[in-house]
């Protein structure tokens, strides 16, 4: 089933220069939330504690964090219901008094006016712990896009590889930006929502640079504008069919997954809707505002099979003992 007809050929290459004005202002937003707000670092990035209650009956809430402020080393914990209204999330930041400290018992001890609970679990994370899962985060982050761009590099002209790539900074600095609006704690699931972002979106980038480079060779249009919408009109109905069903299932873990998950599913959610725009609006455009050129391409094209077919007749001469 095709929800858009090849035939008809829309001028993506019009409405990308609104795309681009669109991007570049999120891109502005994103960057100003990052100086003025910044990331809001998990445990796992910052170190601290997490600790998971149950108790009986609903937990209340108000009453925990009315009691975690009686200790200087609980009262700038967060507290949140976890699955249930009978269990709890604490997220304790690291004080260096915590340090090789077990505060499982004083968590016990302080919170036993709030009701009968049953403590689940004390995860700890060090501040060296902290920094060095920050690091490899960025490592992860870095050596994901230079992957793609060499890759794409091999794969299509360098201007391509270079405006895949940017495409793809671009939907990470977008994502980042709503991660910081929305107050979600940066942790791992939210590194791992990037990187699979970064996986989603040059899938679909991919895909439209290689129907260009089809229409390019078997077309042989001069106009790279009309290449491009061709290129994209043709994908446009497997963009929007792939792209509707991994949003659905996104939206989904959004709503039911609750706030366990809420660090994977939103940045998904976001991405999944930026990626898409990014793939068609913004990747093919910046490939033509870099200048690439038909005339030049096809020359290249030309001196290659030029090539290829002198190898293919010095081999022959050889063969025949000629050479």
């Amino acid at each position: 089933m095709e929800i858009f007809k090849k035939v008809k050929v829309y001028d993506f290459v019009k409405y990308s220069s609104y795309g681009l004005v669109i991007s570049s202002i999120l891109i502005i937003v994103s960057f100003v939330l990052l100086g003025l707000k910044g990331f809001n670092l998990g445990i796992d990035f910052a170190g601290g504690s997490i600790v998971q209650l149950q108790y009986t009956r609903a937990a209340p809430l108000p009453q925990i964090r009315e009691l975690l402020t009686q200790d200087e080393r609980f009262k700038n914990s967060q507290v949140s219901e976890f699955g249930s209204k009978e269990e709890v999330l604490l997220k304790i930041p690291y004080t260096p008094s915590e340090a090789n400290e077990d505060i499982s018992k004083d968590i016990v001890t302080l919170l036993e006016p709030s009701g009968s609970f049953e403590l689940r679990r004390v995860d700890s994370v060090g501040p060296k712990v902290g920094d060095e899962l920050k690091k490899n985060g960025i490592i992860a982050l870095t050596l994901a896009l230079v992957a793609m761009m060499v890759y794409i590099s091999f794969r299509y002209e360098w201007r391509f590889s270079l405006a895949g790539v940017l495409a793809l900074v671009h939907d990470v600095i977008i994502v980042s930006g709503a991660v910081i609006l929305a107050n979600v704690d940066f942790n791992l699931d939210v590194l791992a929502a990037l990187l699979t972002i970064i996986g989603y979106s040059i899938n679909d980038t991919i895909i439209i640079f290689d129907r260009i480079r089809e229409q390019m060779l078997i077309k042989r249009q001069k106009d790279m504008k009309y290449v491009i919408n061709e290129a994209v009109s043709c994908t446009l109905s497997r963009t929007i069919l792939t792209s509707l069903t991994v949003f659905f299932v996104v939206l989904t873990l959004y709503l039911f997954g609750g706030e366990i998950i809420v660090g994977f599913s939103l940045p998904m959610l976001v991405g999944v809707i930026v990626a898409t725009c990014s793939s068609m609006f913004v990747a093919p455009r910046l490939a033509l505002l870099f200048g690439f050129n038909l005339d030049e391409y096809y020359q290249k094209e030309a001196n290659k099979l030029k090539k290829q077919e002198e190898k293919k007749r010095l081999r022959a001469m050889y063969e025949q003992g000629r050479l």
